[in-house]
């Protein structure tokens, strides 16, 4: 890739980042839903007209490679927007704050995978067996997701060590003052939660980047092509956190689906190590190419199919649940209401030798656990 293309890449980048400090963020507010709609539609088209750039620069192969990695990345990132959520919540930080501290976050993270990002294409380029390693963290964090189940409304933001170092040797205040990181206060400087919210935030993205960045790596091994995707899949972050934000807990099969796709990504890098195999204990140390690899417009289709279902999927769950619960609370308030279709086999109204209640405790039986929204 000429150095040109990467300075203007970066540039680019770089002058959105500093138009949404300028333009959006300088002064504190909170976004309207059209603000937010519109300029996350606006980021998700520029990060399109890339992957046609690269369609038109370099060939289909390569913007095949950038779109499974953009769409991968921005489901990962929307996966993030949980703990954006439980981390605003837990710190308090008022609406018209909230943007602040995201863009900062967000451009903390872009410097930080920028540097995994680097890291990790030296340690490939020099070391077939990463993609084992990629694979083996993939695989795994796959089947966390899949244990986790989602996000659940019980659940609480828990500080890491990094947070309570801070906590502990850090002066902090009580108050917010505006949007200032520090103040002071008779002669002594202090962090306020903003700023200890936005290092939660930062030490968050650190753990994101563990399976973000060998998700990329599993689809495209261009460098330029793993930056670009995870940079455009950042960028418009924070205006999609308020574009969703009263609609994450609809998602609520969201980490399955993020499982099977970590967990595909997962399989195909080990497949693609098998074929790069330069250990010693695995097959004498040579190549093995009996599993095919996995065509990228193959991994694309799995990518986009498994988002589409895991989004039918949730708000079918969730207009479900919503509708039981409502028929529940009608029989409670009035029993008599419920037509004999609504009614369970064998269940009868006062008066007629049966138990008024049998109902509720009939929805409640039928669904346990069921979380209502």
């Amino acid at each position: 890739m000429p150095f040109w293309v990467w300075a203007v890449t970066v540039a680019a980048i770089v002058g959105m980042l500093v138009f949404d400090l300028v333009g959006h963020v300088r002064t504190p507010h909170a976004p309207t839903l059209r603000e937010s709609a519109t300029w996350s539609a606006a980021y998700v088209g520029i990060a399109i007209v890339f992957g046609f750039l690269v369609w038109w620069g370099w060939g289909a192969g390569f913007a095949g490679e950038y779109f499974a990695g953009y769409v991968t990345e921005k489901s990962l990132s929307v996966d993030n927007l949980f703990v954006f959520v439980l981390i605003m919540a837990a710190f308090g930080v008022p609406r018209e704050l909230q943007q602040k501290v995201l863009l900062f976050g967000i451009t903390f993270a872009l410097a930080l995978r920028t540097v995994f990002i680097f890291v990790g294409a030296a340690a490939i380029a020099n070391f077939s067996w990463v993609f084992y390693l990629f694979g083996a963290i993939l695989i795994y964090t796959a089947w966390v997701q899949a244990r986790s189940g989602g996000h659940g409304d019980e659940e609480d933001y828990k500080e890491n060590a990094v947070l309570r170092f801070a906590r502990k040797r850090l002066r902090t205040t009580d108050e917010y003052h505006s949007d200032r990181m520090t103040v002071t206060l008779d002669g002594k400087r202090f962090l306020t939660p903003l700023a200890i919210a936005l290092i939660a935030i930062g030490t968050a993205d650190i753990i994101f980047a563990v399976d973000s960045i060998p998700a990329i790596f599993g689809l495209t091994q261009e460098t330029f092509l793993v930056f670009t995707a995870n940079a455009f899949s950042l960028l418009g972050l924070r205006q999609l956190f308020f574009l969703i934000d009263g609609l994450l807990d609809r998602l609520v099969y969201l980490a399955y689906g993020l499982a099977v796709i970590l967990g595909f990504i997962g399989v195909k890098l080990v497949i693609h190590a098998l074929h790069k195999n330069e250990l010693p204990f695995v097959n004498g140390g040579e190549a093995v190419t009996v599993i095919p690899e996995v065509p990228i417009t193959v991994s694309l289709l799995v990518i986009l199919l498994t988002l589409v279902v895991t989004t039918v999927a949730s708000l079918w769950r969730v207009r479900r649940d919503r509708r039981e619960h409502l028929v529940a609370e009608a029989a409670a308030a009035d029993p008599t209401s419920l037509s004999d279709g609504e009614r369970t086999p064998g269940e009868s109204f006062p008066g007629s030798g049966g138990s008024g209640d049998a109902r509720a405790g009939t929805v409640s039986a039928a669904n346990p656990g069921r979380r209502d929204h």
